[in-house]
């Protein structure tokens, strides 16, 4: 494996705890998968041999948390503050352009000033509508291709 550039990442973040375990992790995975989508329609396929201009990873809120690199990259958070730490210290710093009360919650900045989002709900089923919600209302396109747009920008100031 080549080295990982963690700039280069886009973190997928699930709490720790059983809970979080066993109902958000999936969640995530199904995130990680529908971000590929994305990122291979938006970029394409990387040279034989080259690393992926970005990619999805999941990890839990303590890998997270304990890593600056991380911090500073295009981050998605799955599961409510009660779980996952990450979504707890996002709750108050991101705008909220879905919340159905009492029930779930997307947050984030939707002119991509800020490319963080926490998604959530009171219960597992209401995260699973969160989910599902970030996903069919576009959300998660809104949030991939400003990230996207992001990383192309930094890569042309490289230059």
């Amino acid at each position: 494996m080549s080295d990982i550039d963690p700039q280069r990442l886009i973190w997928i973040v699930t709490g720790v705890q059983l809970r979080a375990e066993l109902g958000d992790r999936p969640l995530a995975y199904r995130v990680e998968r529908e971000v590929r989508e994305r990122l291979a329609t938006l970029l394409g396929k990387a040279a034989e041999g080259a690393p992926p201009q970005l990619s999805p990873v999941v990890v839990s809120d303590v890998y997270y948390l304990n890593h600056d690199d991380a911090q500073t990259a295009p981050t998605i958070s799955i599961g409510g503050p009660g779980v996952n730490a990450v979504s707890a210290a996002l709750y108050d710093k991101l705008p909220t352009p879905l919340a159905i009360e009492n029930t779930l919650v997307v947050q984030m900045d939707l002119e991509m000033n800020d490319l963080r989002c926490a998604v959530w709900g009171m219960n597992h089923l209401d995260t699973v509508r969160a989910v599902d919600a970030l996903i069919a209302k576009g959300y998660l396109d809104t949030f991939v291709k400003g990230v996207v747009e992001r990383a192309t920008y930094a890569d042309d100031s490289e230059s």
